[in-house]
């Protein structure tokens, strides 16, 4: 009996949570290149080294191989919990099922990047930072360091956004209604629930405060309602955004409004309160003028929950007792117009947890990463530094890409400059949405644009 597309995406879905179960395993990592390798725990010095970067991401990675490019002499060393690297960026694509994209699109092997860069890596985790001894303690010995990077990425605050819920119900929701903006199986997850689901509503949640790259869930949404719309399934994607904010909004209201009509659903000040797994309905506030104090308790039902929870800075900045601000995220203070910390001369940070007012997005990072190798191999190599940014000789710092359309494939775009901003001690960044020739904000060329991007940043990373 011959499969239908539908029956076949749900095969294909199987195939794809296998792989990302098999590409999670641990264990002792064989390319690592510290010291002394060791399993025993954390007891054990394996190594002292010049430069040692925490997080193997966009920042990290970026970081690692800029410092070994600029001189081979380095001693650099990058510790990573993952075995593998799974990139966020461009992810969103898979669940839109669009043409030519697996799981293999997003996991590239860091052996590659090892070999071609010559860096060292140990796959473990992070359990302790000793500043005072330059120590970093993990679960497979102790790093010790002369300058300390940390490019942790994010982590969820379920504890912080609901605080009545259980670690037991967390986990479940974990499992069932999957954030999918950390690297991870819950991509995997995501993407299976999408292939078994029949007809129904998709609920995308929009974490409150500062999150990774503000624009997924509206591209996730994009993407999703794409899925829907080419497989004929009815029901719509419901957006709950506790603000108003759309990251490159006109942008995308204009591809809903024209690519999916009646599909998709941004609902305003809507701020989920609850979840019932069982019977697959949310509890929510939403704003409404006829309710006494403006806000009235709704519940919806959905055949499939995307809650993305708050986001807030990985654990390891914590551990690292560096200044955060004070806001929930827990951003890292930086030392001015720098990516040096401002508790610790010794210590660094990129990507996502630093306090500066850029978009935490995979393209920042990268760029954060280039200043950052730029300003310690400077200080490793005697000479002053200042980046770019302050002098003004440094402007375009991000772009990012956006996929709104498939059939043809469509994307939208923003750019930000960077700029230093004296008064308020930081980098700022300004944004700018721009539109196609065609007078619309979404184009074929901004699609392809997007592909090249994604190809270009992964080649300079692993090849």
């Amino acid at each position: 009996m011959e499969m239908n597309r539908r029956e076949a995406l749900k095969v294909g879905a199987l195939s794809v949570a296998a792989a990302a179960t098999m590409a999670t395993v641990t264990g002792c990592n064989e390319g690592a290149k510290p010291a002394e390798k060791s399993c025993a725990g954390d007891a054990k010095v394996l190594g002292k080294h010049q430069v040692v970067i925490i997080g193997g991401g966009f920042g990290g990675l970026t970081v690692a191989k800029e410092l070994k490019r600029k001189d081979s002499k380095f001693d650099v060393l990058v510790i990573e919990k993952n075995e593998t690297f799974m990139s966020c960026p461009f992810s969103n694509t898979l669940l839109g099922r669009l043409d030519g994209v697996n799981l293999g699109t997003f996991i590239h092997d860091y052996a590659q990047a090892i070999e071609g860069h010559g860096y060292g890596m140990l796959q473990a985790e992070v359990t302790g930072i000793d500043r005072a001894h330059k120590q970093i303690h993990t679960t497979k010995g102790i790093v010790e360091y002369e300058i300390l990077v940390m490019s942790p990425g994010i982590a969820y605050n379920y504890k912080g956004q609901f605080p009545k819920w259980s670690d037991a119900k967390i986990n479940h929701i974990k499992r069932v209604a999957p954030g999918a903006l950390i690297p991870g199986n819950e991509h995997v997850i995501l993407d299976r629930q999408l292939a078994d689901m029949e007809d129904g509503n998709v609920i995308v949640t929009v974490p409150a405060g500062k999150f990774r790259c503000p624009p997924a869930p509206f591209e996730r949404a994009s993407m999703i309602a794409a899925y829907m719309k080419k497989e004929g399934i009815e029901g719509k994607v419901i957006i709950l955004n506790p603000t108003d904010k759309i990251a490159k909004g006109a942008a995308f209201k204009e591809a809903w409004a024209e690519l999916y009509p009646g599909l998709v659903e941004h609902m305003d000040f809507a701020t989920i309160q609850d979840v019932d797994p069982a019977t697959k309905t949310v509890t929510y506030k939403v704003k409404d003028e006829m309710e006494d104090g403006g806000f009235a308790t709704k519940t919806m039902k959905y055949s499939v929950l995307n809650l993305i929870p708050n986001n807030m800075s990985n654990p390891v900045v914590d551990m690292s007792g560096v200044e955060t601000t004070t806001d929930s995220f827990k951003k890292v203070v930086m030392n001015g117009c720098s990516f040096q910390t401002k508790t610790d001369k010794d210590v660094y940070a990129v990507g996502d947890v630093v306090a500066h007012g850029i978009p935490p997005s995979g393209q920042t990072a990268n760029w954060a990463g280039h200043q950052c190798a730029n300003e310690i191999a400077h200080r490793l190599h005697g000479k002053a530094y200042e980046l770019g940014v302050k002098s003004k000789s440094v402007k375009a710092g991000n772009v990012c890409y956006s996929m709104v359309g498939d059939k043809p494939e469509e994307a939208i775009m923003v750019t930000h400059d960077f700029s230093w901003d004296a008064a308020a001690n930081l980098i700022k960044g300004k944004g700018h949405v721009p539109k196609a020739p065609s007078g619309k904000f979404r184009s074929g060329n901004t699609a392809k644009a997007t592909r090249e991007w994604y190809g270009g940043i992964m080649r300079a990373l692993f090849s």
